[in-house]
């Protein structure tokens, strides 16, 4: 009986390895856009995010996210991530 392996990343704010299907992926695409993929399967370099507004803060405060996706990210950009988050959080 094969046991399956479960996906496990690390999210950039907290640096816990946790189930990748509780992380939240955020993407920068091939056209240099920064966006949160909810289908986890768009093109593009891909950081993980644990699903709370602290992980975001801390990831952004030490420039992990910045340097994950090789990229800057403008400010417009994080509040926008931040309220997604907060979306995010208020269905669940």
């Amino acid at each position: 009986m094969k046991v399956k392996k479960i996906p496990q990343r690390m999210c950039v704010g907290c640096r816990e390895k946790k189930e990748k299907r509780s992380l939240i992926r955020i993407v920068r695409t091939p056209s240099e856009e920064v966006i949160i993929d909810s289908t986890g399967k768009k093109a593009g370099r891909g950081a993980y995010i644990c699903p709370n507004v602290e992980c975001l803060a801390k990831a952004v405060k030490s420039k992990s996210l910045e340097r994950a996706l090789v990229t800057n990210i403008a400010p417009n950009i994080i509040e926008d991530l931040e309220k997604k988050l907060k979306d995010e959080n208020a269905k669940n």
